[in-house]
């Protein structure tokens, strides 16, 4: 293990001894790295040792932290930053550099092909989910249906993937980026195979205005309702159209709260992930979305007691949402209060997809037992 040494630009203390990295111009320094690389910090957290070989850089964390620039070590081709992490977060990240961004070339976890992904060393495994290259291609389930919504309007693929031969329908939202980002088929199969999730059929239903359609409005559910379904059940593929598990995150986690609410007929089981349940109609511009009332508009039609006893629904938020935390809370509570059977839990992880995955897994298994 190299000790440290001064940095010749700026007289600062190598920082790589402590993460058993040799000093950047070492022959052996970039066959040595993979990345971050962790250590122990004083306050029970984690630093984090980043690494990119190339032009001035910084790297961008996905909703958890600012974008951190990276240090020139010296007169190397080596740039560096060391951040601290607190105890138990997965986090996405990306480099950014020259207008362009980057997955980590150096570590073996991606989410697409400009994503990585960090992880503590006392964060929880995700046993379902493979660890993905930025270059590798995930594989897309075989059936497609080329859905024209009159509705919602213009065209969008929506794929359907049965698992351990199709049941219920398991619906989930912004389907793309689980398709693209983390292979959620694979995950899925791994659990059906390991008796831990029932037969389903997931469909993929992707997002073409985000903001418009998964706000708290009809329209998107009576479009599953009345074209997607029925789409769905002449594809080909075994799939049990009239039990629905809806899964969503975020905006979609507060679409598919909205859709139990108001279309008990059509959903009855519910995994939402961080749910932006802060929204409310006609609030104040983006200056602080979660200023508003706690619990926004969900909050509000849930104190006027709907008979919620037919609903089974789990939530999951990140632990490190220190201002979504309270909106959840208060959902929580009175959705259990109104009679619907809930599970709540909380992942080791800020407002992510990397953190949400497992509990996507875990959560519409439960919901379909």
């Amino acid at each position: 293990m190299t000790s440290a040494q001064p940095d010749a630009t700026t007289g600062a203390r190598s920082p790589f001894a402590a993460y058993g990295l040799p000093e950047p111009g070492d022959g052996d320094f970039w066959s040595a790295p993979r990345t971050p690389a962790m250590a122990p910090a004083g306050d029970g957290g984690w630093s984090a040792l980043f690494l990119w070989r190339g032009p001035v850089a910084e790297v961008e964390f996905e909703s958890w932290s600012d974008p951190v620039p990276l240090r020139r070590w010296g007169g190397t081709d080596c740039w560096y930053a060391e951040v601290r992490m607190p105890p138990r977060l997965r986090v996405t990240y990306r480099f950014l550099s020259g207008g362009e961004a980057y997955a980590d070339p150096f570590n073996p976890v991606g989410a697409g092909g400009e994503r990585s992904i960090a992880a503590t060393p006392d964060a929880p495994e995700q046993p379902h989910w493979p660890a993905v290259g930025a270059d590798d291609v995930l594989p897309l389930p075989r059936t497609r249906i080329r859905w024209a919504s009159e509705r919602l309007g213009g065209r969008r693929t929506v794929r359907v993937h049965p698992v351990g031969g199709g049941g219920p329908v398991v619906l989930l939202l912004d389907g793309d980026d689980w398709l693209h980002l983390h292979p959620a088929t694979t995950a899925f199969d791994l659990a059906f195979s390991r008796g831990e999730m029932p037969p389903a059929t997931l469909v993929f239903l992707p997002a073409r205005d985000r903001e418009t359609e998964y706000a708290a409005r009809p329209e998107l559910w009576e479009a599953v309702r009345d074209e997607l379904l029925p789409l769905v059940a002449e594809c080909g593929v075994a799939a049990d159209t009239g039990r629905l598990v809806v899964a969503g995150q975020s905006l979609g986690g507060l679409s598919a709260l909205y859709a139990a609410l108001e279309f008990p007929e059509l959903v009855s089981r519910v995994a939402c992930q961080s749910a932006s349940v802060w929204w409310a109609p006609g609030a104040p511009g983006p200056v602080d979305p979660l200023g508003g009332p706690v619990g926004g508009a969900i909050a509000a039609r849930l104190r006027e007691e709907p008979d919620l006893s037919g609903l089974r629904c789990a939530f999951d938020v990140g632990e490190h949402e220190t201002r979504m935390l309270p909106h959840c809370e208060r959902v929580e509570s009175l959705t259990e209060k109104a009679g619907a059977t809930v599970r709540v839990s909380r992942s080791a992880a800020g407002h992510d997809r990397a953190g949400w995955r497992h509990a996507l897994v875990r959560d519409v298994a439960w919901a379909l037992a």
